[in-house]
Protein backbone atom coordinates (compact mmCIF):
# COMPACT_ATOMS: atom_id res chain seq x y z
CA UNK A 1 0.00 0.00 0.00
CA UNK A 2 2.77 2.12 0.90
CA UNK A 3 4.25 1.83 -2.43
CA UNK A 4 1.12 2.25 -4.31
CA UNK A 5 1.15 5.40 -2.82
CA UNK A 6 4.48 6.60 -3.26
CA UNK A 7 3.75 5.72 -7.14
CA UNK A 8 1.17 7.46 -7.49
CA UNK A 9 2.14 11.06 -5.80
CA UNK A 10 5.80 10.36 -8.30
CA UNK A 11 3.97 10.26 -10.68
CA UNK A 12 1.54 12.97 -10.38
CA UNK A 13 4.55 15.17 -8.90
CA UNK A 14 6.54 14.50 -12.16
CA UNK A 15 3.59 14.83 -14.78
CA UNK A 16 3.22 18.71 -12.83
CA UNK A 17 7.07 19.07 -13.49
CA UNK A 18 6.52 18.07 -17.11
CA UNK A 19 4.14 20.45 -17.66
CA UNK A 20 5.57 23.42 -16.21
CA UNK A 21 8.80 23.31 -18.22
CA UNK A 22 6.43 23.06 -21.16
CA UNK A 23 4.87 26.06 -20.01
CA UNK A 24 7.78 27.86 -19.18
CA UNK A 25 9.44 27.11 -22.52
CA UNK A 26 6.29 28.74 -24.21
CA UNK A 27 6.16 31.56 -22.30
CA UNK A 28 9.53 32.01 -21.48
CA UNK A 29 12.35 34.63 -22.53
CA UNK A 30 14.18 34.52 -25.86
CA UNK A 31 17.61 33.22 -24.92
CA UNK A 32 20.03 36.16 -24.23
CA UNK A 33 23.12 36.76 -26.42
CA UNK A 34 26.17 35.21 -24.13
CA UNK A 35 29.01 38.36 -23.19
CA UNK A 36 32.38 37.55 -24.95
CA UNK A 37 33.72 39.17 -21.36
CA UNK A 38 32.06 35.05 -20.01
CA UNK A 39 29.14 33.66 -19.00
CA UNK A 40 27.58 34.49 -15.43
CA UNK A 41 26.35 31.01 -13.63
CA UNK A 42 23.79 30.37 -10.96
CA UNK A 43 23.57 27.38 -9.46
CA UNK A 44 21.60 25.16 -6.60
CA UNK A 45 21.77 21.92 -4.93
CA UNK A 46 22.08 20.26 -1.65
CA UNK A 47 25.82 20.07 -0.71
CA UNK A 48 26.57 17.69 2.33
CA UNK A 49 30.03 17.97 2.01
CA UNK A 50 32.87 20.55 1.41
CA UNK A 51 35.35 18.58 -0.52
CA UNK A 52 31.97 18.20 -2.77
CA UNK A 53 32.05 21.47 -3.24
CA UNK A 54 35.61 22.32 -3.50
CA UNK A 55 35.44 19.56 -6.44
CA UNK A 56 32.67 20.78 -8.78
CA UNK A 57 33.12 24.46 -8.15
CA UNK A 58 36.27 25.35 -8.01
CA UNK A 59 37.07 24.53 -11.59
CA UNK A 60 33.67 26.01 -12.72
CA UNK A 61 34.94 29.28 -11.19
CA UNK A 62 38.23 29.14 -11.98
CA UNK A 63 37.37 29.09 -15.69
CA UNK A 64 38.13 31.63 -17.98
CA UNK A 65 34.66 31.79 -19.70
CA UNK A 66 32.84 31.85 -16.21
CA UNK A 67 33.01 35.63 -15.23
CA UNK A 68 30.53 34.84 -12.09
CA UNK A 69 29.40 32.42 -10.32
CA UNK A 70 26.78 32.10 -8.13
CA UNK A 71 25.89 29.61 -5.58
CA UNK A 72 22.45 29.21 -3.73
CA UNK A 73 22.66 26.89 -1.08
CA UNK A 74 21.40 26.41 2.80
CA UNK A 75 24.25 24.34 3.85
CA UNK A 76 27.45 26.39 4.43
CA UNK A 77 29.96 26.87 0.98
CA UNK A 78 33.75 27.43 1.77
CA UNK A 79 35.40 30.57 0.31
CA UNK A 80 36.54 30.75 -2.78
CA UNK A 81 37.90 32.89 -5.66
CA UNK A 82 35.11 33.78 -7.78
CA UNK A 83 32.05 32.24 -6.35
CA UNK A 84 29.48 34.05 -4.81
CA UNK A 85 27.18 32.34 -1.80
CA UNK A 86 23.51 33.29 -2.00
CA UNK A 87 21.77 31.58 1.08
CA UNK A 88 17.87 31.70 1.85
CA UNK A 89 16.81 34.17 4.56
CA UNK A 90 16.79 32.40 8.32
CA UNK A 91 13.27 33.39 8.27
CA UNK A 92 12.28 31.69 5.38
CA UNK A 93 14.13 28.81 5.85
CA UNK A 94 11.80 28.17 9.25
CA UNK A 95 8.79 28.84 7.53
CA UNK A 96 9.15 27.01 4.34
CA UNK A 97 12.16 24.80 5.27
CA UNK A 98 15.39 24.10 3.76
CA UNK A 99 14.09 22.69 0.43
CA UNK A 100 11.74 25.12 -0.75
CA UNK A 101 13.58 28.07 0.49
CA UNK A 102 16.66 27.31 -1.58
CA UNK A 103 14.44 26.73 -4.45
CA UNK A 104 12.32 29.78 -3.96
CA UNK A 105 15.74 32.03 -3.49
CA UNK A 106 17.21 30.39 -6.55
CA UNK A 107 13.65 31.70 -8.44
CA UNK A 108 14.17 35.14 -7.05
CA UNK A 109 18.30 35.05 -7.57
CA UNK A 110 17.65 34.42 -11.62
CA UNK A 111 14.87 36.89 -11.56
CA UNK A 112 17.12 39.64 -10.30
CA UNK A 113 20.43 38.43 -11.21
CA UNK A 114 20.12 37.79 -15.08
CA UNK A 115 22.09 34.63 -15.81
CA UNK A 116 23.56 33.23 -18.86
CA UNK A 117 23.48 29.96 -17.60
CA UNK A 118 21.33 28.33 -14.76
CA UNK A 119 21.90 25.14 -13.43
CA UNK A 120 20.96 22.81 -10.96
CA UNK A 121 22.74 19.36 -9.22
CA UNK A 122 20.81 16.18 -9.45
CA UNK A 123 17.56 15.87 -11.39
CA UNK A 124 15.19 15.91 -7.86
CA UNK A 125 14.51 18.70 -7.32
CA UNK A 126 16.78 21.15 -8.52
CA UNK A 127 17.86 20.26 -12.32
CA UNK A 128 13.40 20.43 -12.65
CA UNK A 129 13.84 24.15 -10.99
CA UNK A 130 16.81 24.83 -12.93
CA UNK A 131 14.73 23.52 -16.02
CA UNK A 132 11.90 25.84 -15.74
CA UNK A 133 13.64 28.98 -14.27
CA UNK A 134 16.50 29.27 -16.96
CA UNK A 135 13.59 29.43 -19.59
CA UNK A 136 11.44 31.91 -17.41
CA UNK A 137 14.34 34.04 -17.19
CA UNK A 138 16.09 33.82 -20.99
CA UNK A 139 19.07 31.80 -19.52
CA UNK A 140 20.35 28.70 -20.74
CA UNK A 141 19.99 25.44 -18.62
CA UNK A 142 22.44 23.03 -17.64
CA UNK A 143 21.63 19.71 -15.14
CA UNK A 144 24.48 18.62 -13.47
CA UNK A 145 23.71 14.45 -13.31
CA UNK A 146 26.26 13.56 -10.59
CA UNK A 147 24.77 10.47 -9.52
CA UNK A 148 24.63 8.86 -13.09
CA UNK A 149 21.53 6.93 -14.75
CA UNK A 150 20.51 5.95 -11.29
CA UNK A 151 18.91 9.42 -11.20
CA UNK A 152 16.24 8.62 -13.47
CA UNK A 153 16.46 5.12 -14.17
CA UNK A 154 12.80 2.77 -13.42
CA UNK A 155 11.94 6.45 -11.57
CA UNK A 156 15.05 6.96 -9.59
CA UNK A 157 14.39 4.24 -6.80
CA UNK A 158 18.07 3.10 -7.22
CA UNK A 159 19.42 6.42 -6.17
CA UNK A 160 20.41 7.24 -2.81
CA UNK A 161 19.24 11.15 -3.18
CA UNK A 162 15.76 10.58 -5.22
CA UNK A 163 12.25 11.29 -3.63
CA UNK A 164 11.30 8.48 -5.23
CA UNK A 165 12.28 5.60 -3.64
CA UNK A 166 9.48 4.77 -1.50
CA UNK A 167 7.95 3.45 -4.68
CA UNK A 168 10.15 0.13 -3.85
CA UNK A 169 9.39 -1.11 -7.20
CA UNK A 170 10.52 0.18 -10.94
CA UNK A 171 7.94 2.29 -12.85
CA UNK A 172 8.49 3.60 -16.30
CA UNK A 173 5.67 6.00 -16.53
CA UNK A 174 7.96 8.32 -14.07
CA UNK A 175 11.26 7.47 -16.01
CA UNK A 176 10.03 8.53 -19.12
CA UNK A 177 8.64 11.76 -17.25
CA UNK A 178 11.98 12.53 -15.64
CA UNK A 179 13.98 11.46 -19.45
CA UNK A 180 11.55 14.10 -20.85
CA UNK A 181 12.59 16.55 -18.46
CA UNK A 182 16.43 15.67 -19.17
CA UNK A 183 15.69 16.23 -22.49
CA UNK A 184 14.74 19.71 -22.25
CA UNK A 185 17.89 20.99 -21.03
CA UNK A 186 20.33 22.70 -23.10
CA UNK A 187 23.44 21.42 -21.30
CA UNK A 188 23.93 17.97 -19.38
CA UNK A 189 27.10 17.41 -17.57
CA UNK A 190 27.97 14.32 -16.56
CA UNK A 191 30.69 12.72 -14.12
CA UNK A 192 31.48 10.24 -16.86
CA UNK A 193 30.99 8.32 -20.21
CA UNK A 194 29.12 5.37 -19.62
CA UNK A 195 25.88 8.02 -18.38
CA UNK A 196 25.93 9.73 -21.74
CA UNK A 197 25.81 6.36 -23.11
CA UNK A 198 22.61 5.52 -21.02
CA UNK A 199 20.70 8.99 -22.25
CA UNK A 200 21.20 8.46 -25.51
CA UNK A 201 20.06 5.27 -25.47
CA UNK A 202 17.28 6.38 -24.58
CA UNK A 203 16.77 8.66 -27.27
CA UNK A 204 18.42 12.47 -25.63
CA UNK A 205 19.93 14.80 -27.74
CA UNK A 206 20.89 17.09 -25.48
CA UNK A 207 24.39 18.64 -26.07
CA UNK A 208 26.51 16.25 -23.48
CA UNK A 209 29.35 16.76 -21.29
CA UNK A 210 31.63 14.92 -18.89
CA UNK A 211 33.00 16.84 -16.37
CA UNK A 212 33.72 14.70 -13.63
CA UNK A 213 35.09 17.73 -10.82
CA UNK A 214 38.68 18.38 -10.26
CA UNK A 215 40.55 17.27 -7.75
CA UNK A 216 43.30 19.92 -6.22
CA UNK A 217 46.97 17.77 -6.46
CA UNK A 218 48.96 19.36 -3.97
CA UNK A 219 46.27 18.76 -1.37
CA UNK A 220 45.54 15.04 -2.32
CA UNK A 221 48.90 13.41 -3.48
CA UNK A 222 51.06 10.42 -1.86
CA UNK A 223 52.46 10.45 1.77
CA UNK A 224 55.43 8.97 3.37
CA UNK A 225 53.49 8.56 6.32
CA UNK A 226 53.24 4.67 7.48
CA UNK A 227 50.00 3.61 6.60
CA UNK A 228 47.68 2.45 9.83
CA UNK A 229 45.53 1.04 7.64
CA UNK A 230 44.83 -1.58 4.73
CA UNK A 231 41.59 -0.80 3.26
CA UNK A 232 39.83 2.73 3.21
CA UNK A 233 36.23 3.35 2.42
CA UNK A 234 35.04 6.74 1.84
CA UNK A 235 31.30 7.57 1.75
CA UNK A 236 27.65 8.22 3.45
CA UNK A 237 26.55 4.72 5.17
CA UNK A 238 23.65 4.30 3.14
CA UNK A 239 21.97 1.43 1.20
CA UNK A 240 23.31 1.95 -1.82
CA UNK A 241 26.85 2.18 -0.87
CA UNK A 242 26.44 -1.73 0.26
CA UNK A 243 29.29 -0.97 2.62
CA UNK A 244 27.81 -4.48 4.47
CA UNK A 245 29.40 -6.11 1.25
CA UNK A 246 32.74 -4.22 2.01
CA UNK A 247 32.16 -6.03 5.52
CA UNK A 248 31.56 -9.41 4.29
CA UNK A 249 34.98 -9.06 1.85
CA UNK A 250 36.58 -8.19 5.12
CA UNK A 251 35.45 -11.17 6.73
CA UNK A 252 36.82 -13.23 4.07
CA UNK A 253 40.24 -11.35 3.66
CA UNK A 254 40.97 -11.57 7.66
CA UNK A 255 41.39 -15.66 7.39
CA UNK A 256 44.01 -14.57 4.68
CA UNK A 257 45.17 -11.24 5.95
CA UNK A 258 44.81 -12.24 10.22
CA UNK A 259 46.11 -8.70 11.01
CA UNK A 260 44.30 -6.05 7.98
CA UNK A 261 42.65 -3.29 9.12
CA UNK A 262 39.83 -1.52 7.39
CA UNK A 263 38.77 2.14 7.70
CA UNK A 264 35.51 3.26 6.84
CA UNK A 265 35.25 7.22 6.85
CA UNK A 266 31.28 8.88 6.34
CA UNK A 267 28.71 8.95 8.40
CA UNK A 268 24.74 7.98 7.55
CA UNK A 269 21.55 6.74 9.35
CA UNK A 270 23.14 3.03 8.53
CA UNK A 271 26.30 3.13 11.65
CA UNK A 272 24.36 1.06 14.27
CA UNK A 273 23.38 -1.20 11.96
CA UNK A 274 26.59 -1.43 10.27
CA UNK A 275 28.22 -2.25 13.68
CA UNK A 276 26.19 -5.10 14.80
CA UNK A 277 27.26 -6.14 11.14
CA UNK A 278 30.73 -6.31 12.24
CA UNK A 279 29.96 -7.49 15.61
CA UNK A 280 28.20 -10.51 14.22
CA UNK A 281 30.48 -11.66 11.52
CA UNK A 282 33.19 -11.66 14.36
CA UNK A 283 35.30 -8.59 12.36
CA UNK A 284 34.90 -5.51 14.82
CA UNK A 285 38.44 -5.67 15.70
CA UNK A 286 39.43 -5.10 12.32
CA UNK A 287 37.11 -2.14 11.59
CA UNK A 288 36.92 1.64 12.16
CA UNK A 289 33.88 3.63 11.66
CA UNK A 290 35.90 6.96 11.84
CA UNK A 291 32.29 9.32 11.33
CA UNK A 292 32.05 12.33 8.69
CA UNK A 293 35.94 13.67 8.34
CA UNK A 294 36.59 16.74 6.61
CA UNK A 295 40.13 16.27 6.45
CA UNK A 296 39.61 13.10 4.21
CA UNK A 297 43.47 13.94 2.97
CA UNK A 298 44.83 12.36 6.21
CA UNK A 299 43.03 9.16 6.10
CA UNK A 300 43.80 8.50 2.75
CA UNK A 301 47.27 9.38 3.46
CA UNK A 302 47.22 6.74 6.29
CA UNK A 303 45.80 3.81 4.23
CA UNK A 304 47.35 1.49 1.54
CA UNK A 305 43.94 0.77 -0.96
CA UNK A 306 40.57 2.34 -1.34
CA UNK A 307 37.45 0.49 -1.95
CA UNK A 308 34.01 1.18 -2.98
CA UNK A 309 31.46 -1.39 -3.00
CA UNK A 310 28.06 0.83 -4.64
CA UNK A 311 25.15 -0.58 -6.29
CA UNK A 312 25.56 2.71 -8.78
CA UNK A 313 27.95 5.59 -9.33
CA UNK A 314 29.31 8.30 -11.42
CA UNK A 315 32.31 8.88 -11.51
CA UNK A 316 32.72 8.80 -7.80
CA UNK A 317 35.00 12.32 -6.24
CA UNK A 318 36.29 9.80 -3.53
CA UNK A 319 37.61 7.89 -5.29
CA UNK A 320 39.55 10.09 -7.18
CA UNK A 321 40.26 11.86 -4.31
CA UNK A 322 42.00 8.63 -3.01
CA UNK A 323 43.70 7.88 -6.53
CA UNK A 324 45.02 11.07 -6.88
CA UNK A 325 46.70 10.22 -3.38
CA UNK A 326 48.25 6.84 -4.77
CA UNK A 327 45.55 5.09 -3.75
CA UNK A 328 44.60 1.66 -5.98
CA UNK A 329 41.00 1.08 -6.50
CA UNK A 330 39.06 -1.91 -6.23
CA UNK A 331 35.37 -0.87 -6.65
CA UNK A 332 32.28 -2.48 -8.08
CA UNK A 333 31.84 -2.15 -12.09
CA UNK A 334 29.38 0.07 -12.15
CA UNK A 335 28.31 3.89 -13.07
CA UNK A 336 31.16 5.81 -14.92
CA UNK A 337 34.10 3.77 -12.42
CA UNK A 338 35.59 2.21 -15.17
CA UNK A 339 36.12 5.55 -16.78
CA UNK A 340 39.53 5.66 -14.53
CA UNK A 341 39.88 2.39 -13.48
CA UNK A 342 41.67 0.74 -15.87
CA UNK A 343 41.28 -3.10 -14.47
CA UNK A 344 44.67 -4.97 -13.63
CA UNK A 345 47.06 -1.48 -13.69
CA UNK A 346 45.73 1.22 -11.38
CA UNK A 347 43.35 -1.20 -9.38
CA UNK A 348 40.56 -3.70 -10.21
CA UNK A 349 36.63 -3.30 -11.27
CA UNK A 350 35.07 -6.55 -9.16
CA UNK A 351 30.87 -7.21 -10.29
CA UNK A 352 28.40 -5.59 -7.89
CA UNK A 353 27.88 -7.13 -4.67
CA UNK A 354 30.82 -9.90 -5.28
CA UNK A 355 32.65 -10.10 -1.92
CA UNK A 356 33.89 -13.08 -2.77
CA UNK A 357 35.84 -11.72 -5.70
CA UNK A 358 36.17 -8.66 -3.83
CA UNK A 359 38.19 -10.50 -1.32
CA UNK A 360 40.81 -12.07 -4.34
CA UNK A 361 41.47 -8.82 -5.74
CA UNK A 362 42.17 -7.25 -1.95
CA UNK A 363 44.18 -10.41 -0.64
CA UNK A 364 46.07 -10.14 -4.02
CA UNK A 365 47.07 -6.69 -3.74
CA UNK A 366 48.08 -6.73 -0.14
CA UNK A 367 49.94 -9.92 -0.30
CA UNK A 368 52.01 -8.33 -3.52
CA UNK A 369 54.27 -5.44 -2.22
CA UNK A 370 55.52 -4.74 -5.91
CA UNK A 371 52.00 -4.87 -7.38
CA UNK A 372 50.70 -2.71 -4.74
CA UNK A 373 53.86 -0.08 -5.30
CA UNK A 374 53.11 -0.49 -9.24
CA UNK A 375 49.00 0.37 -8.85
CA UNK A 376 49.74 3.31 -6.44
CA UNK A 377 52.06 4.94 -8.90
CA UNK A 378 49.46 4.40 -12.04
CA UNK A 379 46.59 5.36 -9.84
CA UNK A 380 48.10 8.80 -9.35
CA UNK A 381 48.99 9.30 -12.75
CA UNK A 382 45.65 8.35 -13.88
CA UNK A 383 43.88 10.53 -11.17
CA UNK A 384 46.17 13.50 -12.58
CA UNK A 385 44.03 13.92 -15.32
CA UNK A 386 41.25 14.88 -13.24
CA UNK A 387 43.23 17.70 -11.35
CA UNK A 388 41.36 21.26 -10.84
CA UNK A 389 43.51 23.34 -13.97
CA UNK A 390 42.51 20.84 -16.07
CA UNK A 391 38.94 20.69 -15.21
CA UNK A 392 38.83 24.13 -15.45
CA UNK A 393 40.04 23.89 -19.24
CA UNK A 394 37.43 21.94 -19.92
CA UNK A 395 34.75 24.08 -18.28
CA UNK A 396 36.43 27.21 -20.88
CA UNK A 397 35.97 24.80 -23.63
CA UNK A 398 32.15 24.23 -22.99
CA UNK A 399 31.13 28.01 -21.77
CA UNK A 400 33.26 28.76 -24.58
CA UNK A 401 31.41 26.94 -27.33
CA UNK A 402 28.56 28.52 -26.41
CA UNK A 403 29.14 31.72 -27.40
CA UNK A 404 31.02 30.61 -30.34
CA UNK A 405 27.72 28.33 -31.27
CA UNK A 406 25.58 31.37 -31.35
CA UNK A 407 27.73 34.06 -32.70
CA UNK A 408 26.88 36.50 -30.42
CA UNK A 409 28.50 39.70 -29.24
CA UNK A 410 28.58 41.65 -25.85
CA UNK A 411 24.76 42.45 -24.88
CA UNK A 412 24.66 46.22 -23.94
CA UNK A 413 24.02 46.80 -20.04
CA UNK A 414 20.11 48.08 -21.17
CA UNK A 415 20.20 44.15 -21.83
CA UNK A 416 20.68 42.69 -18.69
CA UNK A 417 18.16 45.17 -16.95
Amino acid sequence: MRGWFWRWLARQFTLLCVIAVKIACIIGRKQRPIPTAGCEVLLTGRFDSKNWILNHLGPLAASEECSRLWMVSTNPVPVLPGVTVIYPPKWLTGVLGPTRARLLTFFWAALWKRPDVVGGFHIMVNGIAAAIVARLVGARSMYFCVGGPAEVLDGGIHSADSYFTGMQTADSTVENRLLNIVANFDMVITMGSRAIEFFQSKGIEASFHVVSGGINPKRFQPTAVPPLYDLVLTGRLVQVKRIDVFLRAVKTVVTKISDVRAVIVGGGRLKDALCAQAQDLGIASHIVFAAHQENIEEWLGKSKVFVLTSDSEGLSLSMMEAMMCGLPAVVSDVGDLGDLVENGVNGYLVPRRSPELLAQRLVELLSDRDKLDAFSKAARRSALKYETKATAKRWDDILGSLAKDQAMTVPSESSRA
